[in-house]
């Protein structure tokens, strides 16, 4: 391995390849355009002349514009820089127009119902906010996706909307405390990425992962997660040497990759990067996944990205840890050692209370998939409820202010282990709350919702969203005050009185919780349906477009297109379930059957010297589980047809939740069942034992 220095963004255009190859004054156009700035279109030709010098010289035959379609993928479409040098040659060329926009064909993307399928041209826009990169000796753009008539048919342009929009209405709160220096405000984010990795041969062996990214059936292994002992653990030299691997490509992308380590689960890990804005996280976790894949393959592995993979185990989400900063390098969300004083931070941080208490159906839509439905709730993951955690010392400070009485600073202590041996040190002034949807933690807010195989672009573009209609209701209010100070104070006591009810710094998984939280009139939407058909509510179309981020159309087809996804989703892993049931299991349970009725009829040739009773005992309980069984799937597949007759895509997807779903389940129960009595030696796929246990 190179030196991490001259590893690090190797690969990507970068700062400092933009300052050695373009004119200074080009170098300052673009930088300003990175701010946030309007692109200047004058200096595209030399942008594109030496970012394609750049590209061919590190080894790139082609160009992309790399985008984010609604399918929560990424998508490229590769276009040679060859053309013909005017005689028998050829030469490399890229040029303006190649960089700032392209065409592709955006009939079978999902819109929605923004387009129809005959419609076929969409556009991409180069994003200069975010750097271009090598990656496939292939030069990849980073862009926005829109349709003929300009709609977002993407997941980035949302995103830099809603950056916009934070930024602006930010800037006006810092304008009222004599803030004159900043001129832009960033949501920034490091998204923690859990996933499991599993022996490639096992994952091939298990057409359910192949298909559906999860198993869809598997009983419980003798030995889980019970015994605490892979959270932090030993690293197996297999998965280290995927880790190195990993850390490599991420870092010549210039991906930030920092923490990693055994996550709870048997055969589960999980990698953090350094903060980034908004915008850029989002891409280097796009990256972050396909370099996952592709790394573990050439280990002879396979990466597992959905959030709940296995039943019974732990599940995969994606912790989005989202901070304030502005461009002269304040974080807006550091309380500093004395929070009670510091009237900017308390009121960014009752803007935040207030948003989220008001738009708790918006965050619970940024994070639902037919694959989170499974991880959300559960006791490796918050509940459904949105609530959120700001620590014992935050707290009795907002108490205080609510009371009406002084607030006061609790002084930082230190921390005594008790041997002498050990060093003190400060205690932070907040625990970390891992069953809060919504946490806290010293200078940033961890949104803990968001699933493994999610783009983090909806989460946080929703965040920026919602705080920046909060932050402008403040700013309206606070631009006609004559009493600043007296008025701000009455703000953020009014306000917080309003909204304490989001407050909660207890154990989130509790049945309590659960009781007090429909008492405090919280939402509570435990599937994705329930959540998806609020999208369209008219207090969020009407924030949504007011603050430019999503027109009422763009709002309805992103409700569609996930509805649809879910739907789609849950019709595959039910097709799949047939199929594995008819031609796989129920064949081996009827050869296990045919070897007991033998092994008996073998025996009783031999009356009252050998018994049958295991036999017996045996073929009594698979004849059940086989009924059982035949039942079962009789019912799924039943269903499954009923589901074509079904009108409307909040109703079809509340069938397939509803009833399918639920099928699904009742079906499982019964393989698992027979896969706990069948001699492992019949039973065609690797057990849970078999592959949490696959990786040495």
């Amino acid at each position: 391995m190179k030196n991490l220095p001259e590893l690090f963004g190797c690969k990507v255009f970068n700062d400092k390849v933009m300052k050695e190859r373009l004119p200074r004054d080009i170098y300052r156009s673009l930088k300003s355009t990175l701010a946030g700035e309007r692109l200047d279109p004058a200096i595209a030709d030399t942008v594109a002349k030496a970012m394609g010098d750049w590209a061919v010289e590190n080894g790139a035959t082609h160009f992309t514009h790399w985008f984010q379609p609604m399918t929560g993928t990424t998508a490229e479409k590769h276009e040679g820089f060859i053309q013909r040098d005017g005689a028998s040659g050829v030469i490399m060329e890229f040029s303006g127009k190649n960089l700032v926009s392209g065409e592709a064909d955006a009939s079978s993307f999902p819109s929605g119902g923004l387009r129809a399928t005959f419609e076929a041209r969409g556009y991409s826009a180069w994003d200069p906010t975010s750097y271009a990169f090598i990656k496939d000796d292939t030069l990849c753009i980073p862009t926005a996706f829109c349709s003929y008539r300009g709609e977002s048919l993407d997941k980035k342009t949302p995103l830099l909307r809603s950056m916009e929009a934070l930024s602006r209405e930010a800037l006006r709160i810092l304008r009222l405390f004599g803030d004159t220096e900043t001129s832009h405000v960033m949501a920034e984010c490091g998204p923690e990425q859990e996933y499991f990795l599993i022996d490639k041969e096992a994952f091939e062996k298990r057409p359910d992962l192949v298909y559906c990214g999860r198993t869809l059936f598997g009983a419980r292994p003798p030995k889980g997660q019970e015994m605490d002992d892979h959270y932090y653990g030993q690293i197996k030299p297999r998965v280290f040497s995927f880790m190195q691997d990993l850390d490599e490509e991420l870092w010549k992308l210039g991906i930030l990759a920092k923490t990693e380590h055994n996550e709870v689960a048997p055969a589960q890990h999980e990698l953090a990067p350094i903060f980034g804005t908004a915008n850029l996280a989002t891409d280097h976790n796009q990256l972050t996944m396909e370099m996952m894949k592709k790394v573990a393959a050439r280990h002879g592995l396979a990466c597992l990205l959905h959030e709940k993979p296995f039943a019974g185990i732990n599940g995969s989400g994606k912790h989005d840890n989202w901070s304030l900063s502005t461009d002269t390098g304040r974080n807006l969300l550091k309380p500093g050692k004395t929070p009670s004083q510091n009237a900017q931070f308390l009121l960014f941080l009752t803007a935040i209370i207030k948003a989220v208490d008001e738009n708790q159906d918006l965050l619970r839509i940024s994070v639902s998939s037919a694959g989170n439905d499974h991880r959300l709730g559960g006791n490796e993951a918050p509940p459904s409820i949105i609530s959120i955690f700001v620590g014992d010392d935050l707290m009795a400070l907002l108490e205080d202010i609510m009371a009406g009485a002084k607030p006061e600073d609790r002084p930082r202590t230190k921390l005594n282990i008790g041997a002498s041996v050990l060093p003190e040190f400060p205690q932070d002034s907040t625990d970390r709350n891992r069953t809060s949807p919504f946490a806290f933690t010293g200078n940033k807010f961890e949104f803990r919702m968001p699933g493994s195989s999610d783009s983090i672009a909806c989460p946080n573009m929703i965040l920026n969203t919602i705080i920046a209609q909060t932050l402008s209701e403040f700013a309206d209010e606070l631009e006609k005050s004559k009493h600043f100070h007296e008025d701000l104070n009455e703000l953020i006591h009014r306000t917080l009185i309003d909204h304490r009810r989001i407050l909660f710094n207890g154990n989130n998984y509790s049945e309590e919780w659960v009781k007090e939280a429909e008492k405090r009139g919280l939402s509570r939407f435990d599937s994705t349906v329930d959540a998806l058909a609020h999208y369209t509510d008219e207090k969020n179309a009407k924030m949504f477009d007011r603050l430019g981020v999503l027109s009422p159309a763009e709002i309805a087809s992103r409700q569609e297109v996930l509805l649809e996804n879910y739907s789609k989703t849950i019709l595959i892993e039910a097709l799949t379930m047939i199929d594995l049931t008819r031609k796989d299991i129920a064949p081996a349970v009827l050869n296990y059957e045919s070897a007991l009725l033998e092994e008996r009829q073998r025996k009783a040739l031999f009356p009252g010297t050998i018994s049958t009773k295991l036999e017996d005992a045996l073929l009594e309980r698979i004849a059940a589980l086989s009924e059982l069984l035949s039942v079962r799937l009789s019912t799924l597949e039943a269903d499954v047809v009923r589901a074509k007759e079904v009108e409307g895509s909040v109703a079809i997807a509340a069938f397939y939740r509803e009833t399918v779903f639920s099928d699904m389940a009742e079906l499982r129960a019964a393989v698992d069942e027979l896969e706990s009595t069948v001699s492992r030696k019949y039973w065609p796929f690797p057990t849970y034992a078999e592959i949490l246990n696959s990786v040495k």
